[in-house]
C-alpha cells in the first residue's frame, strides 16, 4: 500500500532474470565490465572450439555495446541476452560451445570442464548439484532451457 492509502494504477515491470554468474563467468578480470580481453580470454579457453578471431569478438563487444565505451557492462549483458527477438542467439552460442560433442546437452563432464576452464573452482558434488538444480538428468545432462534456468537462477 502506498503512503497515500492511494494504489498504483500502473502496474510494476517484470524483473529480468538474474544473469549475473553468467556475466561474472566471462569477466575474468573481474572489474564489473567484459572486455576484448576477457573475451579473448573466454575463447581462448575453450580448447574444442574453433578459434575466434579478434574482429568476431570485437564485434560481439560492439553488438552488446550500446554506450560505446568499449565495454560490455552487466546491463548492456542482460539488455542483449533477454531480447526476445534475439532468440538467445548468443547465450545458444555459449551453449554450443559448452557442447563439446554436440548432442544438444551440456554433461556432467563438458559443465565440469567449463566451470574449472573459466576459473571456478568446483567439485563433483557442486556440479551434480547444478545440473539437478536446472532440472537435468545426470546421465544425459542440461538441455539449452535448462541452461538457461540455471544462469538465471545462478549457481
Amino acid at each position: 500500500m502506498c503512503p497515500s492509502r492511494r494504489e498504483p494504477t500502473t502496474p510494476l515491470a517484470v524483473p529480468s532474470p538474474d544473469l549475473r554468474s553468467a556475466f561474472d563467468v566471462l569477466d575474468s578480470d573481474r572489474d564489473g565490465r567484459i572486455s576484448l580481453t576477457d573475451l579473448k580470454k573466454f575463447y581462448s579457453d575453450l580448447a574444442s572450439s574453433a578459434p575466434i578471431s579478434d574482429e568476431d569478438i570485437a564485434a560481439m563487444i560492439s553488438t552488446a555495446d550500446s554506450d560505446q565505451n568499449g565495454f560490455v557492462d552487466y546491463n548492456e549483458f542482460e539488455r542483449v541476452l533477454t531480447q526476445r527477438k534475439r532468440g538467445n542467439s548468443a547465450l545458444m552460442e555459449v551453449f554450443q560451445l559448452m557442447d563439446r560433442d554436440g548432442d544438444g546437452k551440456v554433461g556432467f563432464e563438458d559443465l565440469r570442464a567449463h566451470l574449472q576452464m573459466v576459473g571456478l573452482d568446483v567439485g563433483d558434488e557442486e556440479v551434480r548439484a547444478m545440473i539437478d538444480m536446472a532440472g537435468g538428468e545426470l546421465d544425459g545432462g542440461v538441455s539449452f532451457d535448462e541452461l538457461v534456468k540455471l544462469l538465471q537462477d545462478g549457481f
